[in-house]
C-alpha cells in the first residue's frame, strides 16, 4: 500500500474542511488537493540583481511541477545580498539572514505539511539556508542553481564584482579616481545572477552538487541561460518523482556527502564560508561530523585542480564549459565517497559514470594540479582554542606560511581602515580586529574583507599579517589573513586579551595560532576585564545575538543535544 503523503488530511474532518475551503479559493480543485503538494522556495528581490530574475525561474519550475503530477506553493523569503543588505549594522544582517531563511522556510513548509520542496539557490545565503531547511524538515528536497552574472568591460579590460571591491578601496585610499571607479561600476554586472568567480555563491552552488542535492551538471551556471532553465524544468520533474520515492535529505547528506563536498571546496579553492554553512547543514541534518577537522585532514589529500578568478585567471564562463562540478567531482572520483547517494536516487559513482571533461587545462587531473599544499587549512593554539581559518589559495604566489610579530590591536574595523591609510603599519605587524564574531557584530559585522582589500591597495599584503574574528568574503584571497578566530573576542576568547606589541605567531604548516605571552599575564588581564558585556543591539540582530551558537556549529541558532 502506498504511504499517505504528509499533507494528507482525513476528509471531511474539520482541519480538512478548513483548508479546503482556503484552496477552493484559491482556485484549486478537489484533484489537485490529492497530489503531492511541492513548495518552491523563492527569494525574488527588487533589491539586488543576485535575486532579480527569480520569478521567472519560479514560473517555469511551476509549470513543470504541475506538468509532472505535484502541486506547486511558491514560499517567499528574504532575499540578502551582500552587497547591499551589508549598508546595515555595519554588515551584522549578511550571515544573520542565513538563519532568517531557514525559520522564515520553517513556519511556511512545516506549518503547511507540504510534502516536499524545490528551492531556487542564487547568492551566498541562500544555498546554506536551502541545505540547512532540507536537513531540519527532512522532506523531499532539491535545490535549483539559479546562476552567476555576466561581467563586463571597462578601458579594454575585463571587469567584474571583484575588481570592483577591490577598486572601491584603492579608491579610498586616492589611489583609482572616483571617475575611474563609477565607469567600473557601470561595466562591472551585465545581467542577474551571482557574483562571477569562485567567491561564495559560485563555491557554494558547487558544494550543493557534491553533497547530491542538486541534479549533476547544475553548476555553475549562467543565470537565465537555456542550460540554467534545461535544469531547472528537469529539477521541478524530479522532486515529484522524489516525494512518490520518499526520498529525504538525510539518505543524502551523510558524512560521506560531507567529505565529497570538502573535497570539492579544496579543490576549487573555494570560500572559507563554506565551511561554517556546512557546518551548519550538518547540524540542522543531525550528522555527526567535524567539517573543521575534515577541511584539515582532506587539506593533506586534495589537490587544488582549478583557478578561477580570484584565485587565478580563469573566469567562471571557462570552468563551466570544462564541465563544471560534476567534470570536477570526476577528475577527484579517486578521493570521493562514490557510494554516497544523490536526490537522483543513484549514487555518486552513476552519476559520474561516462563523464569526461571537456578542457583539462581548466579543471586539470590529479596528477597535474595547480597546487598540492592545502589552500584552506584550519589553525589551532593559545589564540584559537576552538579554531581560526586561513586561505592561502593557490600557495607560491608569494603567501607566506609562516609570521611572527608584534600586534597592533583595534576593536573597529574602520579605525583599522584609517590606520592603514595613515601608513600607520610597518612591515612584520600583525594586525588585530576584533568584535567581529557572531555575538561581537553581532551577526559577523564590520569590514574585515574591506581590511584585507585595503592592505592590499596599500602594498602591505606580503608584509603585515591579518587575524580577526570576523568573517571574509568569498572573493577575499590576498595576504596572510586569519579569519573567523574562536572563540570570538566578545565571548572572552583569548582574542580580547591582546595588547599592542604582544607576539603572535601564525604558523600554516604546523597548523597553528600562538600569542606568545605569559599564561600568567594573560589570566591577570581576563581578572582586569571581568566578564565579557555583549555590545548593545535591537531587533533582529539582538535575538541573533542572544541565540547564536559558537563557530563550531557553523554559528546555527538552534540548539542540538
Amino acid at each position: 500500500m502506498k504511504k499517505p503523503l504528509r499533507s494528507y488530511i482525513e476528509p471531511g474532518s474539520p482541519r480538512e474542511a478548513i483548508r479546503r475551503a482556503q484552496w477552493r479559493a484559491l482556485g484549486i480543485s478537489d484533484e489537485d488537493m490529492q497530489k503531492p503538494k511541492i513548495a518552491v522556495v523563492n527569494s525574488s528581490s527588487e533589491l539586488a540583481i543576485c535575486f532579480s530574475h527569480l520569478d521567472g525561474i519560479a514560473k517555469v519550475v511551476k509549470e513543470s511541477i504541475r506538468a509532472a503530477g505535484g502541486l506547486p506553493f511558491e514560499v517567499r523569503t528574504a532575499a540578502p545580498s551582500d552587497f547591499i543588505i551589508g549598508a546595515g549594522s555595519a554588515g551584522g544582517y549578511i550571515l544573520a539572514s542565513r538563519d532568517l531563511i531557514v525559520n522564515d522556510m520553517e513556519i511556511a513548509i512545516e506549518g503547511a505539511q507540504l510534502d516536499g520542496m524545490i528551492c531556487l539557490s542564487s547568492c551566498d545565503k541562500t544555498p546554506p539556508a536551502h541545505l540547512m531547511a532540507a536537513g531540519r524538515f527532512n522532506i523531499p528536497t532539491i535545490l535549483v542553481i539559479c546562476g552567476y552574472q555576466p561581467s563586463g568591460r571597462y578601458a579594454g579590460k575585463h571587469v567584474d564584482i571583484e575588481d570592483l571591491f577591490l577598486g572601491t578601496i584603492q579608491a579610498s585610499l586616492g589611489k583609482l579616481t572616483r571617475a575611474d571607479l563609477r565607469g567600473m561600476s557601470d561595466n562591472a554586472i551585465k545581467g542577474p545572477g551571482v557574483c562571477a568567480g569562485m567567491a561564495t555563491a559560485n563555491s557554494m552552488h558547487v558544494v550543493c552538487e557534491a553533497l547530491g542535492m542538486t541534479l549533476p551538471g547544475s553548476a555553475p551556471v549562467l543565470a537565465n541561460s537555456p542550460q540554467m532553465f534545461a535544469a531547472a524544468r528537469s529539477s521541478a520533474e524530479r522532486i515529484v518523482a522524489m516525494v512518490n520515492e520518499d526520498l529525504r535529505p538525510r539518505q543524502i547528506l551523510t558524512p560521506g556527502a560531507f567529505r565529497n563536498a570538502v573535497a570539492a571546496v579544496l579543490a576549487v579553492s573555494g570560500s572559507i564560508n563554506c565551511i561554517k554553512h556546512l557546518q551548519a547543514t550538518a547540524v540542522e541534518s543531525g550528522v555527526d561530523v567535524d567539517v573543521f577537522k575534515m577541511f584539515n585532514d582532506l587539506g593533506d589529500q586534495v589537490p587544488v585542480l582549478s583557478a578561477v578568478r580570484p584565485n587565478g585567471e580563469d573566469t567562471i564562463e571557462a570552468f563551466e564549459a570544462a564541465g563544471g562540478a560534476r567534470a570536477l567531482m570526476k577528475q577527484l572520483e579517486p578521493l570521493l565517497d562514490t557510494s554516497a547517494l544523490t536526490v537522483t536516487g543513484r549514487t555518486v559513482a552513476l552519476n559520474l559514470a561516462g563523464v569526461t571533461v571537456a578542457n583539462p587545462e581548466v579543471i586539470r587531473p590529479l596528477n597535474r594540479a595547480f597546487s598540492d599544499k592545502a589552500p584552506i587549512v584550519i589553525l589551532h593554539g593559545s589564540l584559537a582554542p576552538e579554531s581560526a581559518i586561513v586561505k592561502l589559495g593557490l600557495r607560491g604566489l608569494d603567501r607566506k606560511a609562516q609570521f611572527k610579530g608584534p600586534a597592533v590591536v583595534f576593536d573597529d574595523g574602520a579605525l583599522a581602515m584609517q590606520a592603514i591609510a595613515a601608513g600607520a603599519l610597518k612591515r612584520g605587524d600583525v594586525l588585530v580586529v576584533r568584535g567581529m564574531g557572531p555575538k561581537g557584530g553581532p551577526g559577523m559585522a564590520g569590514p574585515a574583507s574591506s581590511v584585507v582589500f585595503a592592505l592590499d591597495s596599500a602594498g602591505l599584503q606580503s608584509d603585515v599579517a591579518f587575524v580577526t574574528d570576523g568573517q571574509l568574503s568569498g572573493l577575499c584571497n590576498k595576504g596572510l589573513t586569519v579569519a573567523e578566530v574562536s572563540p570570538e573576542s566578545a565571548v572572552g576568547g583569548p582574542l580580547s586579551l591582546v595588547e599592542n606589541g604582544d607576539l603572535i605567531e601564525i604558523d600554516v604548516d604546523r597548523r597553528s595560532l600562538e600569542i606568545l605571552v605569559p599564561a600568567e599575564v594573560l589570566a591577570a588581564r581576563r581578572a582586569r576585564l571581568g566578564e565579557p558585556v555583549l555590545p548593545q543591539s535591537s531587533g533582529y540582530l539582538s535575538i541573533y545575538q542572544r541565540s547564536v551558537q559558537p563557530m563550531s556549529t557553523g554559528a546555527v541558532l538552534v540548539k542540538r543535544s
